[in-house]
């Protein structure tokens, strides 16, 4: 099976990186340091992307995008600002990699002679015991 690659170009010139105090790990460091980051990218303005990129992305990341047009991903996972912030460009690359992936279409099956065989025998025996729970008049 081949595995489709999708061509996207370098956008961290378009990233903007927002960084606050994270609730996750740290002990006593965790309420002096702003370890917590934050990435923003702005999908509509984008001049990297294609507008046919900038449509799919608006739609299937819909959820994640704000009216504006950004797509914001978030990392608290380590104590280090630096390792959030390559976590949150790995994030969003992905995140940008699957939404572009075309979908595969489906193709019409059939059931197969066995199959059908079988839901009807299981359905026939289904009626026999449903018509065996009736009270028989004398």
């Amino acid at each position: 099976m081949s595995e489709f690659r999708i061509n996207i170009p370098d956008l961290s010139s378009e990233f903007q990186f927002l960084t606050s105090r994270s609730s996750g790990p740290g002990g006593q460091n965790v309420n002096k340091v702003n370890s917590k980051v934050e990435l923003r990218f702005d999908v509509q303005n984008s001049s990297l992307l294609s507008d046919d990129q900038k449509d799919i992305l608006l739609k299937k990341l819909a959820t994640k995008i704000t009216s504006e047009g950004i797509l914001s991903v978030v990392s608290q996972r380590d104590r280090s600002q630096l390792v959030n912030k390559e976590d949150t460009i790995e994030k969003l690359y992905l995140l940008i990699e699957k939404a572009l992936k075309p979908v595969k279409p489906r193709k019409n099956t059939r059931p197969t002679k066995g199959s059908v065989e079988r839901r009807l025998t299981t359905k026939r025996i289904k009626a026999e015991i449903k018509q065996n729970r009736q009270k028989f008049d004398d």
